[in-house]
């Protein structure tokens, strides 16, 4: 099997590393397990979550699992909380070119199984250009994937260079939200509690995400550029009607932007995988995006993967899949 014959794709699926243990420094991260699993990433503890003996990090029981689910391929992703996106510039890319390489060689055990999207330090957009370019062209990764926050904007233009990048490489940018306060500001307290930051905080910067691309002229700057955002965008299905009232409203809207159907052909330029939790948002985030464009996510052994053969749900979604990731097909 390969990228290109699989029937069912998966590109919502993190790993932890065992060689990244450590490889931040003081930031960690660490596992450790006392009454319990515990994984620490700087200030910020992840406790009950077994990582160890777990598909997040044996690639032997990542592919079981997979069969059981009935899921053909996955592309692997950072996890989330060891961006690193705010730690000392000279770190960050050092424990990202370990990522990757360790991430290399997870998916070399089955390469026709598992592909892999690249970790980079945005805290710097020289680093992050680097170890993109380093990341594809040697060690084959298919795209990067990023955080919502690292201290400047979507659409600074301090990140032209590494857009610029990734339309080069002809690769797609994958965007997914980490619970604020791991290593930068700690963010809104009332998230910090009944893990409001991963229930709601990761919708809300998801929402602000496409909302900064569409409104911030990125893909008006990149028209080639691929971006595909985590959990249908967030509330962007819920907010359409709004998100587009300010586009055609509001004062700081270009004359580009407030023209018939210009916001819509944006929205319809992003893409965002179906891990939704429930039909009826899917069935409403369809209503208003690109249908094309949408790609199927488990977050694979995560807290909130669906527990069933999930062949029939993803099939549909196949063929869009491998036009993100220049499998082959024909966009």
């Amino acid at each position: 099997m390969t990228l290109e014959t699989a029937e069912t794709i998966d590109v919502h699926a993190h790993a932890v590393l065992e060689a990244t243990m450590g490889a931040a420094g003081a930031h960690g991260p660490t596992l450790s397990f006392e009454e319990r699993p515990k994984f620490t990433v700087a200030n910020y503890e992840l406790a009950g979550v077994r990582y160890r003996g777990s598909p997040f990090m044996d690639p032997d029981l990542r592919i079981h699992s997979m069969d059981q689910a009935g899921i053909d391929f996955q592309i692997l992703s950072p996890n989330p909380l060891t961006y690193f996106h705010f730690i000392e510039a000279d770190q960050g890319q050092a424990f990202c070119r370990t990522h990757n390489d360790a991430l290399a060689d997870l998916v070399q055990h089955y390469p026709e199984r598992l592909a892999a999207f690249a970790s980079v330090p945005m805290q710097d957009i020289g680093f992050a250009v680097e170890e993109l370019e380093r990341s594809v062209r040697e060690l084959g990764f298919l795209g990067a994937y990023i955080g919502t926050d690292f201290g400047m904007p979507l659409n600074d233009v301090r990140l032209n260079p590494f857009y610029e990048k990734l339309v080069d490489l002809n690769v797609p940018l994958f965007i997914h939200p980490a619970p604020a306060g791991i290593d930068g500001p700690l963010g809104d307290a009332n998230l910090k509690q009944f893990d409001l930051d991963i229930i709601v905080g990761f919708a809300a910067q998801e929402t602000i995400a496409v909302c900064t691309l569409i409104y911030g002229g990125v893909l008006q700057r990149y028209p080639d550029l691929d971006i595909c955002l985590s959990h249908g965008g967030g509330a962007t299905g819920y907010a359409y009607g709004r998100m587009r009232m300010a586009a055609q409203k509001r004062p700081w809207a270009s004359a580009e932007l407030q023209a018939d159907g210009a916001f819509d052909a944006l929205l319809h330029r992003l893409w965002f995988d179906t891990h939704v939790h429930d039909a009826a948002s899917l069935a409403l985030l369809t209503q208003h995006v690109n249908e094309a464009r949408l790609v199927f996510g488990t977050n694979f052994s995560g807290w909130d993967q669906q527990d069933y053969n999930v062949r029939q749900e993803a099939k549909p979604y196949t063929h869009n899949a491998k036009r993100l990731l220049r499998a082959g097909v024909i966009t």
